[in-house]
């Protein structure tokens, strides 16, 4: 069994691709879905010397199946949003204590001590549903922040509107972490110059407004909020890491997280840094279910590990797969 500290405290290049491959064999060995994908292409451990060769599952599996590598008892299943009547990702979590170190450790690498911060949530689509993994975050962000003006906001926006501008006057640290739609209509409705706080962004217009290119939306936004650049959190129902970026769009992974970039027409081949293509992801803080995902994100990934998300696939299904039917 993998110990999750060797996880948490990788350091170099060498651990994490040992480590990787470590997880690679425990779940090829206790992941019924995962198992039976790599008998499908023929990929046994054996076989797999590089994180490269390692095979990763396409994210639509966690709507179809439960990916569970361990067998204790179910903490908490976390769902992606959707449309009416369409099929949400679910994500089966043993532990929490994992998603509990793997977030709070990612934050404090990127931003510090989360108790220095105010924490002001305005997430109205994922407060409006159970099962949401940000609003399991979030919420153990504003309850680690030691500030009692920390909180979720959905319908009280004037409220939000003067508490961002006292507290930012005030000189504190302020985290506003939103959604993008709400975050438009907050800039559309109220101007601000703010000066001490941190604007974060975590996707997403979820049905509510026509999708803008990150530049576009970012642009809005920091003339809105009168900063000089707008923060983004990645992540995803089906991960237990987030990625961060500090403006621009270019984000950066914690130690125990990597991104890759597949061949947009043959899922099983991995780009050479610098190309775009199927954004592959591992998190190796996902050793009870899957580490190792494709997503339907396209992007680029930099010589130094950073990365960029430039768009998604155009159909539901991610082409070169179709082995969708375990």
């Amino acid at each position: 069994m993998i110990n999750t500290q060797d996880i948490f405290s990788i350091s170099s290049e060498d651990t994490f691709n040992t480590i990787a491959l470590e997880v690679f064999q425990f779940q090829f060995e206790n992941n019924p879905v995962y198992r039976s994908f790599c008998d499908l292409l023929y990929r046994h451990p054996s076989d797999v010397k590089r994180i490269e060769d390692i095979p990763f599952l396409p994210i639509q599996f966690f709507k179809s199946h439960k990916v569970l590598s361990s067998s204790d008892a179910i903490e908490a299943t976390f769902s992606s949003s959707g449309t009416t009547g369409s099929v949400t990702s679910k994500h089966c979590v043993t532990d929490l204590n994992i998603y509990k170190e793997s977030f709070r450790m990612g934050f404090q690498k990127f931003y510090g001590n989360i108790e220095d911060y105010v924490i002001l949530a305005l997430l109205p689509s994922y407060l409006e549903r159970q099962g949401s993994s940000l609003i399991y975050m979030v919420n153990d962000m504003i309850t680690q922040s030691k500030h009692s003006e920390s909180g979720f906001y959905l319908d009280t926006i004037l409220e939000l509107k003067e508490q961002l501008i006292a507290l930012d006057s005030s000189g504190k640290k302020v985290l506003l972490i939103g959604v993008s739609f709400a975050l438009l209509d907050l800039v559309e409705q109220f101007q601000f110059q703010l000066k001490n706080t941190i604007v974060m962004e975590t996707g997403g217009m979820k049905g509510r407004r026509k999708e803008l290119v990150r530049a576009e939306l970012h642009d809005i936004l920091k003339q809105g909020f009168g900063v000089s650049a707008i923060h983004s959190e990645y992540g995803m129902t089906e991960l237990l890491s987030q990625a961060y970026s500090k403006g621009h769009g270019v984000f950066e992974c914690p130690k125990w997280m990597r991104m890759l970039t597949r061949d947009p027409e043959d899922a099983f081949t991995i780009q050479s840094p610098g190309k775009t293509g199927g954004i592959n992801v591992i998190d190796l803080a996902n050793i009870n279910s899957c580490s190792f995902i494709a997503t339907q994100d396209l992007g680029r990934i930099g010589a130094d590990g950073s990365f960029e998300i430039i768009g998604r696939f155009d159909s539901s299904d991610i082409r070169g797969c179709n082995l969708m039917v375990l």
